[in-house]
């Protein structure tokens, strides 16, 4: 966690001293596709009919991140809904369910994290096929009329797809050669450095725009820190109906509240013009986020006790 807010200040101060820093926003796709097939390189999948055989956390999982989560993110969205770009903002991210290091922030509060992880490449697929279906429906057709959709294909090819099945194919591989295990043994030791370089990139690229708009961006922090506190209870409150175990339940919890950022960044870099403000936007949730996980690493396990 300490790295990690490093990284975010380093990439801040770079950022905002070094007026050349935003050209970086070309490298945010190619940082995340490595990080994302890194990730994807720690799916069992030999396993994953397995996992999915767990039916009870699968769908308490995909009900909590795609049924209750965008009701309450289109409540939250009515707070900023006079602002295209902050409600654009906003709905991107928040209705995108995180994949990367809400695994790391799963295992450190005692949550069943290879569930998450090979829940992962399911929960990529379904919020970039939903996520069309939440903006028309939530900020309207109107709005998103000009949007060209190509950047959600892009997306989609080489932030889930390509790193899907290099993983998928390298796991093959190690199963027969020395230098593909190598890979996954690299690819083990090498997420958190990912991370550290991927949050470094993002906010350097970032910086201007987020600190340069720090009057208009004070409208959503209370937004993030009051999805955060809200999520804590929904996400409880989801597992002890679906009367899930421990694990599982703190693992279901930290995939309610953590979202997508770093993924849909790329999407809204490449909105439109008037749209400009967006980006800042899903950057800004960031750093709420990473505050709110390390008060929900401490606060989760006693609020989901070991029995």
């Amino acid at each position: 966690m300490a790295l990690y807010v490093v990284a975010i200040a380093a990439g801040l101060t770079l950022g905002w001293l070094i007026p050349s820093a935003p050209t970086l926003d070309v490298a945010v796709t190619p940082v995340l596709s490595v990080l994302l097939f890194v990730t994807f390189l720690g799916v069992p999948f030999g396993r994953l009919a397995e996992a999915f055989r767990d039916l009870r956390f699968l769908v308490t999982l995909l009900i909590l991140n795609f049924a209750i989560v965008p009701l309450l993110v289109f409540v939250l969205s009515r707070f900023v809904a006079t602002d295209a770009a902050l409600q654009i903002g906003v709905l991107l991210v928040l209705l995108t369910p995180c994949v990367d290091y809400v695994i790391v922030f799963t295992g450190l509060a005692g949550g069943a994290q290879d569930k998450l992880l090979a829940a992962a490449p399911l929960l990529m697929l379904l919020q970039m096929l939903l996520l069309p279906v939440y903006l028309t429906a939530f900020a309207g057709q109107g709005m998103l009329g000009g949007i060209d959709v190509a950047p959600f294909i892009e997306a989609f090819v080489f932030l889930i797809v390509v790193p899907l099945l290099l993983a998928a194919a390298t796991q093959w591989a190690a199963r027969r050669t020395s230098w593909a295990r190598g890979v996954e043994r690299v690819g083990a030791a090498s997420m958190v450095p990912l991370m550290v370089l991927t949050l470094f990139v993002v906010f350097a690229s970032q910086a201007a725009l987020v600190l340069g708009n720090v009057a208009a961006l004070a409208a959503v922090l209370p937004i993030y820190a009051g999805f955060l506190v809200v999520m804590a209870l929904v996400g409880i409150a989801v597992a002890r109906v679906a009367k899930l175990d421990v694990p599982r339940a703190r693992a279901v919890t930290f995939s309610g509240a953590t979202r997508n950022s770093l993924v849909v960044l790329p999407l809204a870099l490449a909105l439109p013009a008037e749209f400009a403000l967006a980006p800042a936007v899903v950057v800004a949730q960031t750093l709420i986020e990473l505050i709110g996980m390390v008060v929900y690493v401490c606060v989760i396990p006693k609020l989901i006790p070991a029995h």
